[in-house]
Order: C-alpha cells, then sequence, then structure tokens
C-alpha cells in the first residue's frame, strides 16, 4: 500500500504544481478571462487519464490468462521506461519548470482560447497518462487480491492535491529539488519491482523461458500471506521465490539507474566542460610553444620574402636609372 501511496503521491504532486503555476500566473497577470479554458483542458486531461486507466483494466479482463499476463508484462516495461525518464528530467528541470510554463502560456495567451486549452490539456494530461499507466502496472504486481494498493494510490492522489492547494494558498514552501529527489529514489525502488514482476508476467504468459528455474525460494521464512511478507510485497514488491531471470532483470535494472540517479545533477555536464577546459589548455600550450619556436624561422622567411619581391622590383635596372 505505502508504493502505491508512494506513486499517487508523487506523480499527483507533479500534476497539482502544474496546475497551481498555470493559474497562478494568470491571476497575478490579471488573465482570469483566461481560466475557463485552462480549467477545461485540466478537466478533459483528468477525464482521458481514467479513461485510459479503465480500458487498461476492464480491456483485459476479456482476454485468456497468457494474453492478460503477456500485456501486463509488456506494459509493466513500458511503463517502468516511462517513469524513469519522468524521473530523472523532473530530477533536471525541477528548478526550471515554472519559467518553462510560464513561457508556453505566453505563447498560448498570444494564440487564443485553444491554445490555452491545448496547453493545459498536454501539460496535465502526459502526467495523467503516466500515472495512469505505472499504477495499473504498480497495483498489478502489488495486489494481494485486497483494495489496499488501490486505496494508497487514491490516498496519494488526494495527498498531493492538498499539498497543491496548500502550496498555492502560501501556506507551505516546497524544495522542489530535494522533493523529487528523495521521492524519485524511492520511485526507482519501486519501479525496480514492477519490471522484475514484468519480466515474470511474459514468463508466464510463454513469451520468455525459465518460469521454472528459481533464484531462490525463502517462502518458509518470510511466508507471503505474514504480515511482514505483506508488507515487503506492498512496499518494495518483493517475492520470496523469483525466477533467475525476474531476480537479474531486477538488479540490472536497480543498480545502474539508481546510481546515476544519485549522481549531482549535471555532473556528466561538468566532466565533459572539466576535460574540454583541459584539452584546450594543453592546445593553447601546444601553439604558444610552436609560436616561440618557429617564429624566427617564419620572421626570416618573411624577411627574406620581403628581399627578393624588393630585388624583383627592381628588376635588373641600375638603381636610380630612369624610367
Amino acid at each position: 500500500m505505502f508504493a502505491n501511496y508512494l506513486i499517487g503521491l508523487r506523480e499527483g504532486l507533479e500534476a497539482s504544481l502544474v496546475v497551481c503555476i498555470l493559474i497562478a500566473y494568470l491571476v497575478k497577470t490579471g488573465r482570469r478571462d483566461a481560466l475557463r479554458p485552462i480549467w477545461f483542458g485540466i478537466g478533459a486531461a483528468v477525464v482521458l487519464a481514467l479513461a485510459f486507466g479503465c480500458a487498461l483494466e476492464f480491456g483485459s479482463q476479456e482476454m485468456t490468462f497468457e494474453a492478460q499476463e503477456g500485456l501486463g508484462g509488456s506494459l509493466s516495461i513500458v511503463a517502468v521506461g516511462l517513469v524513469t525518464w519522468m524521473v530523472f528530467w523532473m530530477r533536471r528541470t525541477a528548478r526550471h519548470l515554472r519559467a518553462e510554463l510560464h513561457g508556453k502560456l505566453d505563447s498560448a495567451l498570444q494564440m487564443g482560447t485553444g491554445a490555452l486549452v491545448a496547453t493545459a490539456f498536454l501539460a496535465v494530461g502526459r502526467e495523467g497518462l503516466e500515472t495512469a499507466l505505472f499504477v495499473w502496472a504498480s497495483v498489478r504486481a502489488s495486489s494481494d487480491g485486497t483494495p489496499a494498493p488501490l486505496i494508497g494510490v487514491v490516498l496519494g492522489l488526494l495527498t498531493a492535491v492538498l499539498l497543491g492547494w496548500l502550496f498555492y494558498r502560501g501556506a507551505i514552501r516546497i524544495n522542489l529539488a530535494k522533493f523529487f529527489t528523495w521521492t524519485g529514489g524511492m520511485l526507482v525502488i519501486v519501479a525496480a519491482g514492477v519490471v522484475g514482476y514484468g519480466f515474470h508476467d511474459l514468463q508466464e504468459a510463454n513469451i520468455l523461458p525459465g518460469l521454472t528455474h528459481l533464484a531462490f525460494d525463502i517462502s518458509n521464512t518470510i511466508p507471503p500471506d505474514s504480515w511482514y511478507g505483506t508488507l515487503l510485497k506492498g512496499v518494495f514488491n518483493f517475492q520470496p521465490d523469483p525466477t533467475l531471470l525476474q531476480a537479474v532483470v531486477w538488479l540490472v535494472y536497480l543498480v545502474p539507474t539508481l546510481a546515476l540517479f544519485l549522481l549531482p545533477v549535471g555532473f556528466f555536464g561538468r566532466v565533459g566542460s572539466t576535460r574540454s577546459g583541459k584539452q584546450k589548455t594543453t592546445d593553447e600550450k601546444a601553439d604558444s610553444n610552436g609560436v616561440a619556436r618557429d617564429g624566427g624561422h617564419d620572421g626570416a622567411v618573411t624577411g627574406g620574402e620581403r628581399m627578393r619581391d624588393g630585388a624583383r622590383g627592381t628588376g635588373g635596372r641600375p638603381v636610380g636609372e630612369a624610367e
């Protein structure tokens, strides 16, 4: 339940912040007349996300077991890919999100009502579709036959809406960079469980082999129906008897992704600029040394050319001969 609460909180707060930034900018600039198109676009994005989630849930129920597992596994992997991209993107651009949205809104105000609706729809709709897909995949992975996972998502979304409203009213201040760093790191751990479960689904659908090859089995030590087994499954999507492929995929995703995520923002850019700076300094020294070594030779050559040119200029005439 906690993992799904975290997903709802993290994804919902992103959408809430986008809405708050759009609305606050219009109010601050005296463009309250543009609020209705913005709310219309936001409402359409929410409806689209809900419809997408319902289509995933109820559409898959009409399929065979193998088709359900194949669809669930494939969409789980796609969802993890989208969420991973989103986590890194938000961590990098959290500080500049406000300015980016303001720029898009300024352009939309000049273009008219339709552009305002499209701006709000696209800004919120992207978050909504990602949320619906990842929530569906995560609920499937952590479902234990109870409504707890879905309740966790709903509570997370409600908390996000409340925090967004308080943020808009100025009642609280949020350090977005730190918030998205901490929640992003936890979301990477949740995503590792989802991608592992997705590969397990593909094995159950007979798309991938190795369903009977277990990496380990500690079901006797951590029973799946125990309170701590349920807790581990709810928080980390932990499975006491994963297949070998499932365990390998979990490690291959989690270790490098979390390591890259925990690096300082702009780390690779700074490394690249440092290397470029060192190379530039080396090149400048080489050029300087080359000029110092070859300066006398070049001067001699130039002087020699001038002397020969002067000689050619006088031709063969005696100096002072009248033309």
